[in-house]
């Protein structure tokens, strides 16, 4: 009876004993972590300030302060940057000539592109080159005959000059088929000396065996059909 009854009694205190750990558990050690953490991450600085790679302007990724670096290695960043940069202002050069060439031969309206396809409409709508050459959905035009099949590969021969007065001339030729005939189209456009805008000299389209069809034609010598007053190698 005796030992029954002292281990009822000590049952209750294991079960205190036990539950103890437990609560301590809980607690996160978070001192001891900080000061682990801490500890870590100045001996990994340590150690990789002691053996860092030499930087080079190959392996230069910007990363290691400039204060730590030696003559040579900021030298070699000092390269790295200054070739960087020239290869950012040599895509900005490049950029530019890029897209002034397609602003002036085919976006602006004065470029040959433009002005080619103008006089191409004017052939389409004119009743003289339909009765010629046919059927004006099925008028196409092109420029010099080369080895390519492909008519948007053919160029459009053209020249560009400026005359002693100042005045910008274009001169351009083509050549158009359609379901009936084939010819020949030329152009002559002014640009006068102060004006913006380009006019006809004239525009015409010749078809074997036919007379030359005029679309545009000035037939004075000055501009806007009046004849020009000349002094002193100036006209008025």
């Amino acid at each position: 009876m005796n030992f029954t009854h002292s281990t009822v009694k000590m049952r209750p205190a294991a079960r205190l004993v036990l539950a103890r750990p437990a609560r301590c558990l809980r607690l996160p050690p978070r001192a001891h972590y900080a000061t682990d953490r801490s500890e870590t991450v100045r001996v990994a600085a340590s150690s990789s300030g002691a053996k860092r790679r030499s930087v080079t302007p190959f392996n230069d990724s910007g990363f290691v302060p400039w204060n730590e670096l030696s003559a040579a290695e900021k030298a070699g960043r000092a390269t790295q940057q200054t070739f960087n940069f020239g290869m950012v202002v040599a895509g900005l050069v490049l950029t530019g000539a890029v897209t002034y060439f397609l602003w002036t031969d085919v976006f602006s309206p004065d470029s040959k592109i433009s002005q080619f396809n103008r006089a191409v409409d004017k052939i389409k709508k004119d009743q003289r080159c339909i009765h010629l050459l046919g059927d004006a959905r099925k008028i196409t035009a092109h420029g010099d005959e080369t080895y390519n099949k492909w008519r948007r590969a053919r160029p459009v021969s053209s020249s560009e000059k400026t005359d002693p007065q100042g005045n910008h001339h274009l001169i351009m030729h083509f050549y158009v088929e359609g379901p009936l005939a084939n010819g020949m189209a030329q152009l002559h456009m002014v640009k006068w000396r102060g004006h913006d805008d380009y006019e006809y000299s004239y525009l015409f389209v010749d078809v074997p065996g036919h007379e030359r069809i005029y679309l545009e034609k000035q037939e004075s010598s000055g501009r806007n059909g009046k004849k020009q007053l000349s002094l002193f190698g100036v006209k008025w």
